[in-house]
């Protein structure tokens, strides 16, 4: 028997950005994506805030990342407490930076957060390390894949690539123009100030005319996806494959010998 996963609805695509720093072009940024459907991740320093609101540039304040953020569909996820290289500084720094930007961020959102970026793109095994004692379950790198394969070691997340990559375009309409057999994944980065710097944000609505508001797309945030691939994972099968249970709280959809199939959560269920 040959099983696949699918996303939620049977899809075999979904979509997902991630974005650093806690900047206010963030705010435009989230109106663009907004307009079309698509979720992001915003990886936040919680150590770096601006004392002050701020209108043209730099990062945000408190006040102005909860009220941007807090009530949003989309994710905050950890960057370090103060942006440091997670390879450049004594394990026990590390360590620190990692869990003092989780436990802020979860008092200020009041939202549980296990995601991150690695700041600079930088890690090392011990940073790994300490990334999964405190709880983390992924970390963005900055290694462009050009593929849009899932990922194999989510502490090693690496994108599809950067928005300024000069082959975005190319792969995002192979990828929404494709019909996958495997499950796809999409993953974009980078820094919304870029976009500033570059006098290019007509880049970003580009891409999100091409890529959002499509009904074969799954639009998620990275925890969104790596909790779903998880879930999948965890699915228990008995010993002729033939009947299937779902020890988790998701529903969720797979192929079988190319037929579709979804399980609720707590349900089992026995193929013909």
């Amino acid at each position: 028997m040959r099983f696949f996963m699918n996303y939620p609805g049977n899809k075999t695509k979904a979509l997902t950005l991630s974005y650093d720093d806690g900047v206010i072009q963030d705010k435009r940024f989230i109106e663009i994506i907004d307009k079309y459907g698509l979720k992001a991740t915003f990886n936040i320093n919680s150590g770096l805030f601006s004392e002050n609101d701020v209108s043209e540039k730099g990062r945000m304040s408190l006040n102005q990342c909860i009220e941007l953020y807090a009530d949003s569909n989309h994710e905050v996820a950890t960057h370090g407490h103060t942006h440091m290289a997670y390879d450049m500084a004594p394990i026990s720094v590390t360590a620190y930076e990692i869990m003092k930007d989780r436990e802020e961020l979860e008092r200020i959102f009041k939202k549980m957060v296990r995601g991150g970026a690695y700041p600079y793109g930088t890690y090392n095994d011990e940073s790994i390390d300490a990334l999964k004692s405190a709880g983390v379950v992924y970390c963005r790198t900055t290694k462009a894949t050009h593929s849009c394969s899932i990922p194999k070691n989510w502490l090693k997340l690496h994108p599809t690539c950067h928005h300024n990559d000069e082959k975005l375009f190319e792969l995002t309409e192979n990828f929404v123009k494709s019909n996958p057999y495997y499950p796809q994944l999409l993953y974009v980065w980078g820094h919304t100030y870029e976009f500033d710097n570059d006098n290019n944000w007509d880049r970003i609505e580009k891409f999100c005319e091409i890529a959002g508001k499509k009904d074969d797309i799954w639009y998620c945030t990275n925890m969104e996806v790596y909790e779903y691939v998880d879930a999948y994972k965890s699915l228990i099968f008995s010993a002729d494959s033939k009947t299937i249970y779902n020890p988790t709280l998701k529903k969720l959809w797979f192929k079988c010998n190319d037929k579709s199939y979804s399980i609720e959560s707590g349900e089992t269920i026995v193929l013909k």
